[in-house]
Parts: C-alpha cells; structure tokens; sequence
C-alpha cells in the first residue's frame, strides 16, 4: 500500500487523529472510546502540564485515496529520562490496520526523531502521566476494558515484535466476584490495625473537601509511585488537570483517606463505578446525551472499578491496606456491588493482587509495553 504520513500540530488537525480509533472499532462490541475533548486536552500544550517539561510530535498515515489507516505519537518525558538516567522516546496513541506499510511508516517517524534527539531506545505505547492510557492489549480481546484501560485487535503485538520490539513490563487487570455475606476477617484485622498504629479514616463530606484533599493524596502519590514504571513526578499544574479529570466523576463514598495520629495522610484508596458501557453509549461526546449515561452508569451499577492506591512507605507492612479494603467493602454492601475490577497494576505487584485472594477472581486482561534499542 501506497501511505503518506502527515505530521499534525493544531486542535483542529488532532480531531480526527483523536477520533481514529473510534472510528477503527467502530463495529467492535468491547472497543470503550475515550472522551474525545479529554483526549484533546491531553495532545494540547496549553492545556496539558506536562508539556512543562514533555515535547511530543504526532503524525497519522493515509492510504491512496486519503483515507486515515493509523496514527502514532512520539514524546521525550525529560524529567522521568533524568530520573532513570535513560535517553528514551516513549511512543503512544497508537492505532493502525492490519498492513506492513502503515506500521512501517509510523514507526519509522517516531525513529527518525528520536534519533535526531539523540535518543538511544524507545518504549510504549505510553502516554505523558501514568494515568494515560498504556500499553498494548495481548489478552482479554473478549474482555471490556475499564474506562482507563485501552483495547486493541490482536495483530497489534505481531507487528511490534517483527521490528524489533521486546516485552518491557506487563500490567494485568482482575475481575473479582464479590461474595455475600462479606468476609467479617477485613473488619477485624481493620480495626486491629487501626488500634495499635493510631489509625482512623477520614470521612471525606463533599467535593470541595475532595478537592482539597487531592493535594496530599497527591504528595503521597510523587513518593510512593516514584520508582514505578513510567511514572515522573507530578508537578503542581498536573496535579490541577488530575483534579479537573477526576473529581468530577468521584463521588466522597468511593474515597478512603487513612490518617494517623498526627492527621498525616498515611495511605489513600479511590473507587469509582464501572462507566466503561456509558463510555460506548457515549461515543466518546459528553454532550448532547453523553453526560447523562455516565451519570447513570455513576449512580446505578454491579461493578466497581479500583482506580488508584497509595500507602506511606513507613506503614507498607503495618496493614493499611486492610483499613482501605473494608472501607471499600462498607461501600460494596452499600450499593450492591457484585464485581470489582482493577485497573491496569504491573504484574509484579502482587502485594496488592494479594488483596483479592479470598474471593473468586481471576486475571482477564493483560498489557503490554515495549522497549527497542536504537
């Protein structure tokens, strides 16, 4: 096949780079689109922070008859390429049709500038933040993803691994049935643990509450995350477009803050119910009609999603995450919940699949990031 790639710089030149892959998986029944100004927000340098201290360029590639077959982003994450002492080009927001060509010639730009940027490797698919949506899909095709995961046909890995690409790092989601009556164990060791350490949840009241207490969760996160995979500090403008991304949707029940005894934030759990179905019912526009599936899905639904979790290095060992998790199962009973289902947590993290191990689960849905040397 004939392909020209054409770089693209404005808003309105992203849109349909934006829109691409809806427009893929159009007819596939576990395809979630993103929110497609969300998505906008994110390629945009006056709205993304992260571009204080990020560079990325963005291409997408047409066929003969000018029709899009593929896009692909390229970004040089300076402050995570200090921290780990690399010279890495990550490469993300990448979609494409079944052909050599297509593959070839999106690839083959994302090489060419991150050798003109002296850059010795490249890795992905990765976004900016560790919260943008990773990796490629290698199990689970039958699988809705969560409204953070991302899915993609099966071909996607083939292709990577006949140019050079290798197995980075792995992430796995887990679907947890949840039984009734819930297990008494969680509550005793909860507040066994609450006793001799001096420990007691928060009870966050409302959302401007929420907000405010975004900003530790946040300090908590640049600690605790610091040696994951792809993860660079968040500096304060992020932490803002995390509050407008999030917040939103939050809800005070889903959040577990667990301080101790000198009110210091210690460790922090956030829930949130499944929208990954509004999302398909959405087509990627909160607006005419989107919003309001997302605020069904928010108020009325049998699975939960697990966002994010955070626990102070000095209180890792000492049971915090036992006060989250029955925090987390007060809001099961509450609202009916029959599924939980984790985000994308790299496979190495057992301490926190451990979580689940008395229940009926299981892992269905793997991801993938690559490394190639240049």
């Amino acid at each position: 096949m004939k392909v020209t790639v054409k770089e693209l710089f404005t808003r309105k030149d992203l849109r349909p780079f934006v829109e691409f892959p809806n427009k893929l998986y159009k007819n596939n029944p576990y395809y979630v689109p993103q929110l497609i100004s969300a998505d906008l927000d994110t390629l945009d340098k006056r709205k993304n922070h992260a571009f204080e201290y990020c560079e990325a360029r963005y291409w997408m590639a047409y066929d003969e008859a000018g029709k899009p077959v593929g896009r692909i982003a390229a970004i040089i994450n300076r402050n995570y390429n200090e921290k780990t002492n690399q010279r890495q080009c990550r490469f993300g927001f990448m979609d494409f049709i079944d052909d050599d060509d297509v593959v070839d010639a999106l690839l083959g730009k994302v090489e060419e500038w991150a050798r003109e940027k002296g850059m010795d490797n490249l890795n992905g698919p990765l976004g900016f933040l560790e919260f943008d949506a990773s990796g490629v899909l290698v199990d689970g095709f039958t699988e809705i993803p969560t409204a953070y995961g991302k899915y993609n046909d099966p071909y996607y890995e083939p292709h990577l691994l006949k140019r050079g690409f290798v197995k980075d790092v792995d992430w796995v989601e887990m679907l947890v049935k949840i039984p009734y009556p819930l297990p008494e164990e969680y509550s005793r060791v909860a507040e066994l643990v609450s006793k001799r350490y001096n420990l007691h949840v928060q009870k966050i009241r409302n959302k401007k509450e929420m907000v405010r207490t975004f900003d530790e969760m946040a300090d908590l996160l640049n600690h605790t995350y610091r040696n994951i995979h792809g993860f660079s500090e968040l500096t304060k403008g992020q932490v803002e477009d995390l509050k407008k991304q999030f917040v939103p949707n939050l809800r005070p029940d889903f959040v577990c803050v667990v301080r101790n005894g000198e009110n210091r934030m210690v460790g922090f759990g956030i829930c949130l119910p499944s929208i990954a179905r509004a999302l398909q019912k959405a087509k990627g526009r909160l607006f005419p009609f989107g919003f309001i599936h997302i605020l069904r899905a928010l108020n009325h639904n049998e699975v939960l999603d697990t966002l994010l979790i955070g626990i102070d290095d000095d209180y890792k060992s000492k049971g915090v995450n036992a006060i989250i998790f029955d925090s987390t199962s007060f809001i099961i009973k509450k609202y009916g919940i029959k599924y939980v289902e984790t985000t994308r947590e790299l496979e190495t993290n057992i301490s926190v699949q451990n979580l689940w191990n008395k229940f009926e689960n299981r892992i269905h849905k793997r991801a993938r990031c690559y490394l190639k040397q240049l």
